[in-house]
């Protein structure tokens, strides 16, 4: 079946860059957002904005879904004269928020049983991949539904492997964050160490990228928006917590000890007071905070 018009549900940071890549790319779009004020922007990116989410999933040949919580996704899905009510085609739906692995294989099998489909397609890459088409995306879902998403995923991403069923993209998104999200800490701390032992943090780092120590914090994070003390990456501590709470929500669940991983956990919880939701998540890794960030 051809996917000519795709459906673009949440239109911030991510899902503009998205859907505007998609209109560049040929396709017809059709965004959705709660805000209006966003509507300007996405028109001049050619996606044409409509004010009814029940009109998008009704005339969208693929869905992509770009939204903060799990409980917002069953929302869209659930949605009343949407998706589950519709017969004229199999839809695919492209979800690339952050979620847990049982709320996406409980959504999937309903979606199944409407003659459609969910693929969970968390992404890696930030706004700027989101506008450049060069995201990652960590794919889950049945194997034929994602050989009818390929020509959507592909002009999205540089990368779009299929991982595994229902909900390996999840899991494989929330372990790359967790991940991250130590290496903010941890880099923070060793830069800060740098700083206090009489070398600045920006020459230590310079040295770290060329040895064992360097991680995409290091060599992306730490020169593009730590360094500058801009802090824009586009990405909050507030949704970095979240994941991070996700990630130990699934080790639980799964019956693993992650002893240093709750210790991560712990710190970013701990420190809203100074790196509030709304901050960027790369402030975690400022070495210039002479206490740290508790």
């Amino acid at each position: 079946m051809d996917i000519a018009t795709i459906g673009v549900v949440g239109l911030g940071n991510m899902g503009r860059g998205m859907a505007a890549t998609l209109a560049r790319k040929g396709f017809t779009v059709l965004g959705f957002d709660i805000a209006a004020d966003r509507r300007a922007a996405v028109e001049a990116a050619g996606v044409a904005f409509v004010p009814s989410l029940t009109e998008v999933l009704r005339r969208a040949d693929a869905l992509v879904f770009s939204l903060p919580f799990a409980k917002d996704v069953e929302a869209v899905v659930t949605a009343e004269g949407g998706l589950l009510s519709r017969s004229d085609r199999k839809v695919v739906v492209i979800d690339t928020s952050t979620s847990d692995p049982g709320t996406t294989r409980r959504l999937a099998a309903r979606l199944a049983e409407a003659g459609h489909a969910l693929l969970d397609a968390p992404v890696s890459g930030g706004p700027s991949g989101a506008a450049e088409g060069t995201l990652t995306m960590m794919v889950g879902g049945g194997e034929e539904d994602y050989t009818l998403a390929r020509p959507v995923l592909e002009a999205m991403s540089a990368r779009a492997p299929h991982v595994g069923p229902s909900g390996a993209g999840n899991i494989v998104k929330l372990v790359n964050n967790l991940l991250v999200a130590a290496h903010l800490v941890t880099t923070g701390e060793a830069l800060r160490l740098s700083q206090a032992a009489g070398l600045s943090a920006e020459e230590a780092v310079k040295v770290v990228n060329t040895a064992t120590g360097r991680s995409a914090v290091s060599e992306v994070m730490v020169p593009r928006w730590v360094v500058p003390d801009t802090f824009d990456s586009g990405f909050s501590a507030g949704l970095m917590r979240k994941d991070v709470r996700l990630a130990l929500e699934l080790a639980a669940e799964s019956g693993v000890a992650l002893p240093l991983s709750d210790e991560v956990g712990r710190i970013w919880r701990e420190s809203r007071v100074s790196i509030p939701d709304t901050a960027d998540f790369t402030r975690m890794a400022d070495y210039r905070a002479n206490e740290g960030v508790l």
